[in-house]
Order: C-alpha cells, then structure tokens, then sequence
C-alpha cells in the first residue's frame, strides 16, 4: 500500500511540475510585451512547478519540498495583490492591503519555522512545538488565502467576472485541498498518507483549467463592494479567532504539564463569556462598526443598505408597528447609531411643537417648543445644528437665538436635523447623543442632509392624505346629510298632508288610530335619519331575500293612504329577492314623488306584476310629467330637480337602492301625461324557511 501512494505522489507531482513548466513556457512565449499581471502569473505557475517538482525528488516532508511550497503560496498571493492593484475604477482602501501583507508575514514565518525543524531534531519537544507552529501557520495562510480568493472574485465586476472565475476556482480548489490536509493533521496528529499522495495528482488537474483560463481575453475591472469587504473581514475574524484558539490550547498542552487541561478549559469558557458580554452590546457593536468605518473604508455609509434600510422602516409598517411619525424619527436615527429622538413639527399657529418621540421620554419639550426665529433660520438655511460645536461655540453659521435653551441646555441633545420641503420647514428631528460620542463629519451632514429631505416630502405627504382624509369625511358626512335632508322633506310633506287632512277627519275614530300610526312611523324614520347622520353607524343593510310583495305593498298602500288617495288594480302573489326596508325607502321616494306631481284628488296607482323572470312594482301618476331630455340627461343626477324647492335627491337615491339590490329602476314619462316608474327586482326561486313558516301561518 506505501510503495502504491509513493508511486502516485511521484507520478502525480511529476506530471504537475510537466503541465506547469509547458503553461509557464506558453505564457512566456505568447506576448513580447507583458503587463504587470500576467508576468506576476507567469512566476505563480513557475513556482508552483518548482514545488510539484521538489516533491517529486526529494519528497513531500523535505526541507526543500516544505520550502518550495511557501514559495508557491507566495507566488500565486503576489499575483492576487498585483490583480487587484491592476483593477481599473479600483477604489479600495489601503488598509485592505493590509491583509495581504499580514498573509505575506505568515508565508516567511512559516519559512523560517521550516528552516528551525533540522535544528531541533535533537530536542523532540522543540521538535514537536516547532512541526506543530509549521502547521498551525499553514491553516492560517490556507483560511486567509481563501478569503482572499472570495473576496477577489466578488469585488470584480459583474460583466468582468466571467474573466477570473477559472482562476480563482482553480486556486480556492488548491488552498481548499490543502486546508483539510492540514486541518486532519492537526487534529489526528498523523500526516495523512492518502492526501498527500493525491495533492500532485489534483494540483496537475489544475493545470488545464489555468490554460483555459489563458485563453480567454480577460478584462481586470475590480471595484470594491462594501458589503463583501465586510463579509472577507468578517470570515478573517473567524479564522484568526479559531487559529488563535487552537494555537493557545496548544502551546497551553505543550507547556502546561499536568495542567493543561484545565487551562485549555478555563481559556476556551473565558473567550466565550467575553464573547457573550461584548457581541451582544450595542456600545460594543457601535464602537467596533466606528472603528471599523474609519480603518477599512473609504466611506461611513453603506448608501444602498442605508437606503433600503431607511424605506423600509418608514414605508413597512407591518401589523405591529409603531406610529407613522415614530417610525420616522426611528429611521433618522438609527443612520447615525443615535438611541433616542424626538419630532417637532408646525402647529396651526405656525409654531413648532412636539409631535412624536422615539425612545426619550426624560425630554422635556416645553409647548412653545421655538423661539421667533427658529423656523425662518432652518427653512432659509437648512442649516444641520451640532450641539457640541454651538456650545463651544464653533458653529459659525448657527444662529444662536433660533436655537431655544431648552435644546442647548440638554447634554443629551446632538443634532438637529431640519426637514425642508420646497423652501418650507416640515419639521425638525432632535437626535440623541450616539452610544459612541463623535463630531458629525461631512458625509454625516450630507446623509442626514438628502435624508431630511425625503423625510420631509413623506411627512408633507402624509399631511396632504390627512387634509384629504378629513375632506373625504366632510364629503360623506354631507353626502349623507343631502340623503337625509330630503328624506325629512318628504316626511314634512307627509305630515303636512296628514295635518290638512286631520281637519276634515278628526272625528272619524278610524282615521284618528291611523293617523297615530303613521305618526308613530313618522318618528321611527326620524330616529333612523339622525342616526345614519352619525359618523359612528357602521350598520350595513340585509343582504336581498325572499320577500311576498302583495304582502309588503299592502303595508305600504296602508300607510300612505291617509295622505293621498292610492289605487291598485293588480298586485300578483309574488316573492321577490330583496331587502324590504330598501323596497320600503325606494316606493317611499316614488311614491312622494307621484303625490307631488298630482293634482289635488287626482289618485296615484300602485300595481305589482309578473315581467319574465322578475317582479315589477309600478308607480303611476298623472301629473306635469317630465321631457325626455329630463330623463336622459337629468332626472338621476344628484341636485337636479323639476320641482319648485325640489333638492333631486329621491331618483338618484331610489336608483342606487335598486341597483344594491341587483335590480333596476324604469322611467316612462310624458309632459302633461304623468309618469310612470317601474321598480324591477329579481323573482325569488322558493321563499326561505322561515317565510314559509310564516306564510302557513297566515
């Protein structure tokens, strides 16, 4: 089985040193004139068969193998750093250099630990410690190398990307290798024989990609993402936390004697309560993200994260959200990591007063919350106040008497941030003092500057939908209030004609229990007109059921007779699908209507009968009549009238009702030959239980 691996170790890494000299040889012949890259690349695939080649002589454990494959790492990370340094429209910034160079010290440690090992053969401890920081040091270049590799890749372009994806695949699949190789090692603390035997077997399979890779006519257009630098700093952390670990437990093994053991324990659960106390504050988290702003990033902001973060808050209010003007103040704040804010905004006077507060209820906003020049100095100057600075006085273009005591004298308060909506003051945050104290800088005041803007178109339209909100409510209020206004004056109508009739029946005790009747009536649709006149009703009427019309005609002809005469010469046995009170409300409308265009003694008709597979309910008069022009252009129009004092309101309203209904409303009238209106409902299919019960009842 050894003689088997030994013979594929050197076949493998043979063949690797062959395919890496003839890519070496090709790259170096295709141009005469190279750039910068592709010499670095020629050097990373010499070097690489250097090593492929030192491990075929003189082993994988040799001082020379060990050596050469430091070298290759070094070759393939210069051509990384010198890819990136190429990339154009690059604005990375320097400390992510750093990364590189700190990788590069970890390749000549490794080196040098290297060269230590023939030196301590004769002391197995320092051998021991020396072969195990030679292998601690090549996990740590192998997690950093793929870093890198990731973070290469996803900072280049989007239409350039395609050009390195061979490339670094190929590197991440040799970094990869290596990294389980050394991460076995180091916990079974034996070499494994099999994937050592392998690595020239796979490095020689690399070979082709790369010169697939050659082939293509890359572009190296690399721009740094923030969010990806974020994530490689992020996967660093993790890495150099882990190999820290491992490097303490085992310096802690080698030097600990008997105990070792419970000094690895009391470091690991140490690192992990720190962890616990420190992730999850958010002083911590604010100083570290500060820190990290100013070291690794050329900018403080992340726009687009800031941006969907910002809309999100306002815009996403979700079912248990704050208030709107809340969510606004929150939304200001959290860019610049400040706790608390409040929102002050004008009043009707045109003064500025609190509207809503964030996370501060110990401000104490007094309700004259401006001084007489504080609106006029932030809506000509959209000037951004820092309160350190205006105490210190070293805010030049501040006017200090727009500034009221009550936010200077608080040591809490930080800035104030105007929300300025064409050339008009909207409102004003005051943020709190951040978790960590610092100066606003100039790209604070220009974030906070477009941000308080956008603020202020959101709280002038949301103003704007409050004002239309509360023009709609009027409209309703007196949409309702024209409904119930000529309701009552068709109700006035009918009690005028009951009072003038009562004069000449009064002594018939027949018509006085009628009468009685009517007025009770009479006083019972009153009751319902005040109360549709409330804000408050939210009763919605009875959906359309199986009603017998003769009955509910009847009903009605009973009512209305004591105020005009009413004939009918056919009403059918029918059930009609409908809601009686609006069948009521509508032959109410009709009816009045047909009393007020007849003449005096002249009777009105009241017909119901059979029309296909519906019921039509006939109202007839003989009264003025109306053109065809009135009917067509006028007639169920709200406010347009044919009478005297008429408000046109019981046409459009019996329509309406009809329509509700799933039915219609028919006119046919002639000037000086009376009207006549049809009301069209649907015919039932059977009567419910009930009116069954009902009807076998009566």
């Amino acid at each position: 089985m050894d003689a088997l691996l030994s013979y594929i170790s050197i076949w493998g890494h043979g063949v690797a040193a062959a395919l890496f000299a003839a890519l070496a040889i090709w790259q170096f012949q295709r141009k005469a004139e190279r750039n910068n890259t592709q010499t670095s690349l020629i050097v990373a695939i010499s070097l690489t068969s250097f090593w492929a080649l030192a491990v075929t002589v003189e082993g994988a454990f040799s001082p020379i193998g060990s050596f050469s494959e430091s070298l290759r790492n070094f070759g393939w990370l210069t051509f990384m750093f010198v890819l990136l340094r190429a990339g154009e429209g690059r604005d990375e910034p320097k400390t992510v250099n750093v990364i590189y160079g700190v990788l590069a010290l970890v390749l000549v440690g490794q080196i040098i630990v290297d060269s230590l090992i023939p030196i301590f053969e004769g002391s197995p401890r320092l051998e021991g410690m020396a072969v195990y920081t030679s292998l601690v040091l090549r996990m740590i270049f192998a997690v950093g190398a793929l870093v890198m590799v990731h973070n290469l890749y996803s900072i280049s372009a989007p239409e350039t990307r395609w050009g390195i994806r061979l490339p670094m695949a190929s590197l991440a699949a040799i970094w990869t290798y290596d990294l389980n190789l050394f991460t076995i090692t180091y916990l079974t603390q034996q070499f494994p024989a099999e994937l050592s035997a392998m690595r020239g077997p796979a490095v020689a399979c690399i070979a082709p990609i790369l010169a697939l890779a050659s082939v293509r006519n890359t572009e190296w257009n690399l721009k740094l993402s923030r969010s990806v630098a974020f994530r490689s700093l992020s996967l660093v952390a993790i890495g150099g936390y882990l190999m820290m670990m491992i490097i303490i437990a085992t310096a802690l093994q080698i030097i600990g004697g008997d105990y070792a053991r419970l000094a690895q324990i009391s470091f690991l659960f140490g690192t992990s309560i720190a962890a616990l106390l420190l992730l999850p504050s958010g002083k911590f988290r604010a100083w570290f993200k500060v820190k990290l702003a100013k070291n690794f990033f050329q900018h403080r902001y992340d726009y687009r994260a800031e941006w969907i973060r910002f809309t999100d808050t306002i815009g996403r209010p979700g079912d248990e959200s704050a208030p709107f003007h809340e969510r606004v103040v929150k939304a200001v704040a959290d860019i610049t990591d400040s706790p608390a804010g409040i929102l002050l905004m004008p009043d009707e006077s045109g003064r500025l007063s609190l509207q809503s507060r964030w996370n501060w209820p110990t401000m104490q906003v007094p309700a004259r919350a401006c001084t007489s020049r504080t609106i006029s100095f932030f809506q000509d100057t959209g000037h951004i106040v820092e309160f350190d600075a205006l105490r210190e006085d070293k805010d030049e273009k501040c006017d200090p008497a727009a500034i009221p005591e009550w936010m200077s004298n608080d040591p809490q308060a930080w800035a104030a941030v105007p929300l300025v909506h064409f050339d008009r003051l909207a409102g004003i945050i005051l943020l709190a003092r951040p978790r960590v104290d610092r100066t606003l800088d100039w790209e604070d005041l220009d974030m906070l500057r477009v941000v308080g803007r956008q603020v202020a178109s959101y709280l002038s339209e949301a103003r704007s939908q409050e004002s239309l909100s509360e023009a709609q409510r009027f409209d309703e209020f007196n949409r309702r209030m024209a409904f119930v206004m000529h309701d009552i004056k068709n109700l006035v109508s009918q009690l005028s004609l009951l009072a003038r009739n009562a004069k000449r029946h009064a002594d018939n005790p027949e018509f006085r229990e009628d009468m009685i009747e009517t007025l009770q009536d009479s006083a019972d649709k009153m009751n319902g007109l005040l109360a549709r006149l409330s804000q408050h009703n939210k009763a919605k009427p009875e959906e359309p059921k199986p009603v017998k019309v003769a009955a509910l005609l009847q009903s009605i002809i009973e009512k209305k007779r004591l105020l005009h005469a009413i004939e009918s010469s056919q009403i059918d046995d029918l059930t009609a699908m409908a809601d009686p009170a609006r069948v009521d409300q509508i032959l109410g409308h009709l009816i009045q209507n047909a009393i007020d265009a007849s003449p005096e003694g002249q009777p009105i008709a009241l017909n119901a009968r059979r029309r296909d597979l519906s019921v039509a309910i006939e109202v007839l008069d003989q009264g003025v009549g109306m053109s065809s022009e009135f009917i067509r252009s006028q007639l169920f129009k709200p406010f347009a009238s044919s009478k005297d004092g008429g408000f046109g309101i019981g046409a459009y309203e019996a329509r309406s009702l009809a329509v509700a209904m799933n039915g219609r409303l028919e006119v046919e009238s002639k000037e000086g030959g009376g009207s006549r209106f049809t009301l069209i409902l649907p015919l039932a299919k059977q009567l419910s239980p009930k009116d069954q019960i009902d009807e076998r009842a009566a």
